[in-house]
């Protein structure tokens, strides 16, 4: 009965070799270098404070925009009440706002593709280096670095009703076309999108220099053997090569577009006449710092994040259409 119950010889000697492979395969099983483990830590460690910084000035923000857009605030002196959607339902009824709406929509449509489709032109031809090109990269670089308030006075001198444009017509004997281009219902808006291209082709041409340059030149020499011509190379050649970069640089005109036109519109037409030059991100200045509505302000901040958030969406579909 006894050694019924006693392991085969076998079995026991199954059981050793086993436990003997186990012991040895732990064994052969590397444990993981001290300098790796230094490595990682040594990394979050340099993350965990990028990742305070984003969480503080940008997450941060954000949700006091949202949790801002609930409230009725009269400024900040006063005391915020909740309101809830109230300050979006204002918004819906407000003609205004859809002026802006419609407003940004013509700056956005007009402006950034005509700075992309002529920005990507110089960048080729910056890149192919004819003569004087680095004096050409310095003047076309120029007016991305001139501050919004120089871009202000001077475009202010261009379109005044004796300014530079009207003197130039009078001269031609145009008298007739002489305007006060920014204070004209027809011409208001059109003024800011003469800015925005002003400075805008110049400065992107440039950074598409740099990411043309690194075309390879066989490339265009194998284009030169079938005889394509410039747009042929543009279109068959430089364009699929910079094809990510053409969409991000698409991406981030589109973002200052969007976003950053308050300060120009401010210095040149102050969103008139009658709302004609009001842009979204006009509309938010002005509710909030003029209309001192901070709360209602915010609320057209969520809407324009929300705006851009789609645009940039649907810009990386375009981009990654394969045409």
């Amino acid at each position: 009965m006894y050694r019924g119950h006693m392991p085969s010889t076998r079995v026991r000697i199954a059981r050793r070799m086993a436990q003997t492979s186990t012991t040895e395969h732990l064994r052969a099983e590397p444990s993981p270098p001290r300098r790796t483990t230094r490595r990682r830590s040594r990394l979050l460690g340099f993350s965990v404070p990028a990742a305070l910084w984003y969480a503080l000035f940008t997450i941060g923000p954000l949700l006091a925009m949202f949790y801002l857009s609930t409230q009725e605030w009269a400024g900040l002196l006063a005391t915020p009440d909740w309101v809830g959607w109230e300050n979006f339902r204002e918004m819906w009824a407000d003609a205004r706002f859809w002026q802006a709406v419609r407003n940004t929509t013509i700056q956005i449509i007009v402006a950034v593709p005509i700075m992309i489709f002529f920005a990507f032109q110089v960048g080729y031809y910056l890149s192919l280096k004819p003569r004087g090109h680095r004096v050409l990269r310095v003047l076309f670089f120029t007016p991305g670095l001139i501050s919004i308030t120089a871009k202000g006075l001077i475009f202010f001198a261009v379109f005044a009703p004796n300014g530079l444009i009207n003197a130039m017509l009078t001269s031609a004997g145009l008298e007739s076309l002489a305007m006060s281009w920014t204070a004209n219902p027809s011409t208001a808006l059109w003024t800011i999108i003469a800015v925005d291209l002003w400075s805008g082709i110049g400065w992107t041409g440039v950074l598409f220099s740099v990411r043309l340059a690194s075309v390879p030149v066989e490339l265009y020499e194998a284009a030169d053997l079938d005889g394509a011509g410039h747009v042929v190379k543009m279109t068959s050649v430089a364009y699929p090569v910079s094809k990510d970069f053409v969409g991000v640089m698409l991406m981030l005109q589109f973002l200052w577009t969007l976003f950053n036109s308050a300060a120009i519109v401010l210095l040149l037409t102050r969103g008139g006449p009658a709302g004609r030059s009001t842009t979204l991100s006009y509309y938010v200045y002005e509710r909030a710092f003029i209309a001192q509505e901070v709360g209602y302000s915010q609320a057209i901040g969520v809407v324009l994040l929300f705006i851009g958030v789609l645009g940039l969406v649907l810009i990386r579909r375009f981009v990654r259409q394969d045409w």
